[in-house]
């Protein structure tokens, strides 16, 4: 897990221009990059370690070891360790020995379960499947404290000589630094001091260490780490020293650089770029000191912060640090401080746009080497040979940074930009040259259907087909049906023609289309292959889970369920059933009506089941936002869980305002001292938004019966853009194989009014409002054929259309239809000629009668007059009458 954990109101905006180029190759096509999820749905996927076979080796946080098997295409576990899960300790990292094909060894570092407070990095024997427990040898303990958050690290890997290296944490208190680097040495407060980790020689915390493994299960110290191997200065294991949360790592093959993402602190400290809160990416070509908790970035200095007395000092002298800390137990003069090679703050980078702003956990995944996979049918085109991989957690993208000869920073350029990943954990290459990425998914410390494991392949020949599976149901009953297609797969080569695989367990059906019918509750996962013509294949995995049938909402009505009038009565209908329910429980039944002052696009948020339909707008976009980096809906994580703070703030007067303000200008001391970072991008009124939803959920509101009117007057005076919402919704008990499952349906009424250039589709132009135009925008250059649509509009009891229009041209005719341009005609105008050099004609209303039409429609407008092959007119807005 990574420590840079601060909320922030800003989303991430990546410049669109690239840094120079190192050589004159152009981008690879895109194209030729294919994407398929291996498997999905882990619980905290800390690391991976791809198998000879390419089945993948998944250390889940909470204990679990995970295996994706590549010949069978199925996620099993393998193993459970009793692991401490606590802060962000728990099992961390998992790494396959360079001999694995001959003596089946792994190595896993993980938080200990118990009363001792160490982390383990031990040795086990994986065969066909198994862990042998048994076969465990402790190579290395690490004391930590299991009192305060944060940094735990605990990435693993192999240098091309056999020596492994591990990356820790400083395990210091993250959250009382009082807006500066964590140098607490008041007595007492050791905990909150880096100096005694990070800074200190004799802790391996805040380090990334070097040993070779023996045999035995010991290890020895290779030539080369940073103090001698008598342990006189320091412990022999240490490599590099002076780190934060060196959370993600690798080695260059070639070369021996270490490079690694060090997610960094947040401090209240002027620096050349803001705040002194950096993340970096490091390069250690040798061994040595990277400067934390004195210095960040370049060697920028943090000043000597006196806990007791609040006052700031001089800092320290990179070039000659000296750890004085009374917590430090390894020598006082330290190694030279070495400066980061890339780093960048919560603002916007000067030195490297690309990298976006806001939070941000920086993290290094492997150099690539074009010759390491000569033979390799998937490797990464010659474009990218010698440019390192890095990729930031929080921010979600990923890049590759072009080197000269002698290793230095040339440029950087996003990485498999169209590839969206949700919270990139992992980065490694496997030995057929295909990119795997092992994704975390969207909430923290918890089990995400967005996380899995990735493949990404490359290929200058044939390229792999792109299965793509659409599952008619994933919940339900049994007996359980199902239809499975497979028609988004496809292929980029043209002459490829595709069969098509599904299984399920044992069985195997064939075809593009096919069904299935689930006998027995469970989970069942459907595979899907694609095949070209040449035997290449695409997979992809779905998963179904059969054992209680979702509820069923109906919602009906006899008034019309698009629009709403001036004090109209809605009646309503609400009927729920449930197979496994009997009778309904009535304290599941939700039925809630409101008033919205802004509901535009409303109906799509709330396609996902929003429960409370008052706030589906600002939870879309509050989960745009990082803030989620912090604040879980239920547990604490390094902020308060959003429950909590409803709960803290009930009832109180000012709550709203004191909240957003904070949400604002940031600070601490309310949930601690960890301190929150301002959003200065986010605007008064946002904040209070976001302040709103999160004091509603403590709460409690009354459910309306299943049957009644509505009176609609709450929008008079209120403009045109709000919206009536109904809604209902059921959740049912579950079974005894399955979990509950909420259905909700949903109207939306909106104003009558539309203006015409919130078309839905249509090949016609828009003016837009200015002052030439009186503010007013409208639809224009209408010639003969072309249309505009609207759609999912009720026709119920509208019996006209009100047309603001400017006769601004040759005049033609209006026709309105359902269904499509040439479906059902309900109503037509014809339009008089204007003077087109006129600009000065005014504009006038004109009233389309409807045929009486019954149900939702998408309705087209279809222009006409063959005989002009100039505009025929404007029109402005349109309002649906009775």
């Amino acid at each position: 897990m990574t420590t840079r954990q601060f909320c922030t109101a800003t989303w991430l905006v990546l410049a669109s221009v690239f840094c120079q180029k190192a050589h004159s190759q152009s981008a690879p096509d895109s194209t030729r990059f294919t994407y398929s999820t291996l498997a999905s749905g882990f619980d905290e996927p800390m690391q991976m370690a791809i198998l000879p076979d390419q089945s993948i080796l998944v250390a889940e946080r909470k204990g679990a070891l995970r295996l994706y098997d590549a010949k069978a295409k199925k996620l099993g576990t393998v193993a459970h360790l009793n692991v401490f899960s606590g802060i962000e300790d728990g099992l961390l990292g998992v790494a396959i020995d360079p001999g694995y094909e001959k003596n089946n060894w792994i190595y896993l570092y993980y938080g200990l379960g118990g009363e001792r407070h160490i982390s383990e990095l031990a040795r086990f024997e994986y065969k066909n499947g198994t862990l042998d427990m048994s076969s465990k040898k402790v190579l290395l303990e690490v004391p930590t404290q299991r009192t305060y958050c944060c940094h735990s690290a605990g990435y693993l890997t192999f240098d091309s000589k056999g020596l492994l290296y591990l990356s820790i944490g400083d395990n210091t208190n993250a959250e009382e630094i009082e807006g500066h680097n964590p140098t607490d040495e008041r007595p007492g407060r050791q905990l909150s001091d880096g100096q005694g980790t990070s800074a200190n020689t004799n802790d391996l915390r805040g380090k990334i260490l070097r040993i070779k493994p023996e045999a035995n299960g010991t290890y020895a110290i290779p030539d080369g780490n940073l103090f001698p191997k008598n342990g006189e200065e320091g412990r022999p294991e240490i490599y590099v020293m002076g780190c934060r949360n060196p959370f993600r790592m690798s080695v260059d093959a070639k070369n021996g650089f270490v490079y690694w993402g060090d997610v960094g602190p947040d401090t209240e400290v002027p620096a050349e770029e803001g705040r002194l809160s950096y993340d970096e990416i490091n390069q250690a070509r040798k061994p040595g000191f990277f400067g934390y908790p004195y210095f960040l970035g370049a060697n920028e200095v943090f000043p000597k912060y006196d806990f007791e007395t609040k006052k700031e000092g001089p800092g320290q002298d990179p070039a000659h640090p000296v750890n004085n800390s009374p917590n430090n137990t390894g020598i006082k003069n330290l190694p030279p401080a070495q400066p980061a090679w890339i780093w960048y703050g919560k603002g916007p980078s000067k030195r490297w746009p690309l990298v976006g702003k806001g939070g941000a956990s920086a993290m290094a995944g492997p150099v690539y080497y074009s010759d390491l996979y000569q033979d390799a049918p998937y490797k990464l085109p010659e474009y990218y040979n010698g440019k390192l991989l890095i990729y930031d957690w929080i921010r979600k993208w990923m890049m590759a940074v072009t080197l000269d000869e002698q290793g230095n920073y040339v440029s950087m350029e996003p990485f498999l930009p169209q590839l969206k990943v949700v919270a990139p954990m992992d980065m490694q290459i496997a030995k057929d040259g295909a990119v795997y990425i092992l994704a975390y998914g969207t909430n923290w410390f918890a089990k995400n259907t967005d996380s899995g494991i990735i493949r990404v392949e490359y290929s200058e020949g044939n390229r792999r087909p792109i299965a793509v599976a659409h599952v008619s149901e994933t919940v339900g009953a049994v007996p359980m049906k199902i239809t499975l297609s497979a028609n988004g797969s496809k292929d980029f080569d043209q002459n490829d023609k595709l069969t098509y695989t599904w299984t399920i367990g044992k069985t195997k059906l064939k075809g593009k289309e096919s069904a299935y019918t689930f006998t027995k509750p469970g989970t069942y996962d459907i595979l899907l292959t694609v095949t070209d013509s040449q035997g290449a294949q695409g997979t992809t995995t779905s998963q179904v889970k059969v054992g209680n049938a979702p509820p069923k909402v109906g919602l009906t009505t006899l008034s019309n369920q698009s629009f709403y009038w001036d004090d109209q009565e809605f009646d309503y209908k609400v009927s729920i059933t449930d197979k496994e329910d009997k009778p309904i429980v009535k304290e599941r039944v939700k039925v809630s009506f409101h008033y919205l002052p802004f509901g535009k696009d409303l109906a799509s948020v709330l396609s996902s089941g929003d429960e409370d339909a008052r706030f589906a707008n600002t939870k879309k976009f509050y989960s745009t936002l990082d803030c989620k980096a912090c604040h879980t809906m239920e547990t604490r994580s390094i902020g308060p869980a959003l429950n909590e703070i409803a709960t803290r703030y009930a009832g109180q007067k000012d709550a709203k305002t004191k909240l957003a303000e904070k949400i604002i200008t940031g600070g601490s001391g309310s949930w601690g001292s960890y301190p929150m970072p301002p959003h200065p991008d986010l605007s008064p009124e946002k904040a209070e938004e976001i302040t709103d939803y999160i004091l509603s959920l403590n709460q409690k509101h009354n459910s309306l019966p299943l049957q009644g009117k509505q009176l609609l007057g709450s929008h008079k005076g209120k403009g045109t853009e709000g919206a009536y919402v109904l809604q209902a919704s059921y959740t049912d008990g579950g079974t005894k194989t399955a979990s509950p499952i909420r259905t909700s349906k949903h109207v939306v009424l909106r104003d009558p009014q539309i203006e015409m250039e919130d078309y839905s589709d249509g090949n016609v132009g828009v003016v837009i409002a200015t002052l030439n135009t009186g503010y007013v925008s409208y639809i224009s250059n209408i010639r003969n054929g072309k249309y505009v649509r609207y759609d999912d509009i009720d026709l119920n009891q509208i019996r006209s259309i009100k047309l603001r229009l400017q006769e601004h041209g040759a005049g033609g005719i209006i026709e309105v239809r359902t269904g499509g341009k040439d479906g059902p005609l309900i109503g037509s105008l014809n339009v008089n000629p204007g003077k087109l050099d006129d600009l000065k004609t005014g504009w006038k209303d004109v009233a389309i009668s409807l045929k009486p039409t019954k149900g939702k429609h998408d309705l087209y407008f279809v222009f006409k007059n063959p005989a002009s092959p100039y505009p025929l007119f404007h029109i402005d807005k349109m309002l649906f009458g009775k």
